[in-house]
């Protein structure tokens, strides 16, 4: 072991002790630093205003889902983070996430609310924001996301069980979810609008034209889906990352132009996804099929007790 090194910050160095890859224990730490438990978390609980077992957790929780996002397994992902079994990973993430581990994908967000602005920065960098900001450690809003986007998918593939026939089929004449969207009397109907309706706010947002029509058959909307679904995910948590929930669009797609808050947007796209899935699912059971309720309860239980691979 090293004496301190003559003229380093000493919050850097606490901060070293805390994350470093072998101190996996308050003792560890505090002997890294040349200090005793006691005073080693009070001065860095002073310092940052985390203990330094809760700021040691959540970074690794912030590597984790970066690594993941990269395409690492949770399996790996949650021993590298020092769980000793992923279903204590995957319940760790989602109480601090709000959703999943496996739902983690390219653009989501991977930092916590931090007192400190003291965040993970790959491959293996902190950040410090200078205007740290405090969120609900549990994010309402991230869970409802993933939960629609998930929940979606699950009744596209489930919808491939039915027959072409089933599929297309009138189930509910004149069924209108909003006027300027037309009818929606089948499964086809309404999953499709349930894609799109993504698609084309997604449009609007990036200040992009109107996107042509893709395939409505349903391994061609689990495709368009998985697309749309990764890009709304990332939009979403960018809009909440820049607190731009009362910034105004101006949605040229609408004729005339029309003008409407981001977090409106969001929130009538969730509403009427909400509305839509359960349609959905009544036909299901109309055509014969088993299906579950869609519960985002039931959603996050069965994700806890996933065992975790990607």
């Amino acid at each position: 072991m090293t004496e301190p090194t003559p003229g380093r910050d000493r919050l850097r160095e606490l901060l070293d002790a805390v994350l470093d890859e072998e101190n996996t224990r308050l003792t560890d730490m505090a002997d890294h630093a040349f200090a005793s438990p006691f005073h080693f978390t009070r001065r860095l609980t002073r310092d940052t205003g985390e203990s330094p077992v809760a700021l040691r957790r959540r970074v690794l929780l912030e590597r984790a889902a970066w690594q993941i996002s990269q395409g690492s397994s949770v399996t790996d992902a949650a021993f590298a983070a020092g769980y000793e079994s992923v279903e204590g990973f995957i319940r760790a993430f989602g109480r601090a996430f709000g959703r999943p581990p496996g739902s983690t994908t390219p653009g989501s967000g991977t930092w916590l609310p931090a007192p400190n602005g003291i965040h993970f920065h790959p491959p293996i960098h902190l950040w410090v924001e200078e205007r740290p900001r405090q969120r609900a450690g549990t994010d309402l809003i991230a869970l409802q996301i993933h939960h629609d986007v998930d929940d979606t998918a699950h009744l596209i593939r489930m919808a491939g069980g039915l027959s072409e026939e089933a599929y297309r089929r009138v189930r509910a004449p004149g069924q209108t979810v909003l006027e300027w969207d037309g009818p929606e009397e089948s499964v086809r109907a309404v999953l499709e609008h349930l894609v799109r309706a993504k698609e084309v706010w997604l449009a609007s947002i990036d200040g992009a034209d109107l996107p042509e029509p893709g395939p409505d058959d349903t391994a061609g909307l689990l495709e368009r889906h998985t697309r749309v679904g990764a890009r709304w995910i990332a939009t979403v948590d960018d809009i909440g990352r820049r607190g731009a929930w009362g910034d105004r669009l101006i949605d040229a797609l609408c004729d005339p132009p029309e003008s409407f808050v981001l977090g409106s947007v969001v929130a009538h796209v969730l509403t009427y996804s909400a509305h839509r899935r359960q349609l959905v699912r009544h036909m299901l059971r109309a055509a014969g099929l088993e299906v579950d309720h869609g519960d985002p309860i039931a959603w996050l239980q069965d994700r806890h007790h996933d065992g975790g691979t990607q």
